[in-house]
């Protein structure tokens, strides 16, 4: 470690805050950072341990969401979506999307984003009438330029990986991914 690395700020409210104190903190930022590829993995295995009453469980509903799209030729991207999509399952069930999204918001698209964040509505067009909701909660999204994208994301990946007999690939195959897209850039 480096002096800067050691040094800490010295305020107790960021109103008192300086210039000098925030050159110390500013470069952990990255550090900070190089931490999160190792963590999602953390998460992605933490959802190994929750079924959740599916016919597959978390992670492997992830990895099949992530192969599906690979092999289908999608780019890296959105093979990353892919597999994160439902990272925050164990998290927040009833706001996962909005724990992907917020992970994977400062490194894709637009597009990818909104699909990540909303995906949730969209695939309940396929069961939400079984549990007494709205289907077609999803119409409200349908003046976005993304909508369709949305809808072929849950229609051909998300609602179609709970297979217990699919061959997807394993975490493994995903971490360089992972590491590379999620990492701090240099």
């Amino acid at each position: 470690m480096t002096d800067i690395d050691q040094r800490r700020a010295t305020f107790t409210s960021f109103e008192e805050s300086t210039a000098e104190d925030w050159a110390i903190i500013a470069p952990q930022l990255a550090v900070t950072q190089s931490f999160v590829p190792d963590r999602v993995i953390e998460l992605l295995r933490a959802l190994k341990t929750d079924h959740g009453g599916f016919p597959v469980d978390r992670l492997e509903h992830s990895l099949q969401t992530a192969t599906r799209a690979e092999r289908d030729g999608m780019d890296d991207e959105y093979v990353l979506c892919a597999l994160l999509h439902d990272i925050g399952d164990t998290l927040s069930p009833y706001n996962h999307p909005d724990i992907a999204a917020g992970i994977l918001k400062p490194f894709v698209s637009e597009a990818n984003y909104f699909m990540v964040k909303n995906h949730g509505e969209f695939q309940g067009y396929y069961f939400w009438q079984h549990i007494g909701m709205d289907p077609n909660t999803r119409d409200r999204h349908r003046d976005s330029p993304y909508f369709d994208y949305v809808e072929e994301f849950c229609a051909k990946y998300d609602q179609t990986a709970f297979d217990a007999d699919y061959r997807s690939n394993p975490l493994e195959h995903y971490e360089p991914l992972i590491r590379e897209r999620l990492s701090p850039q240099s």
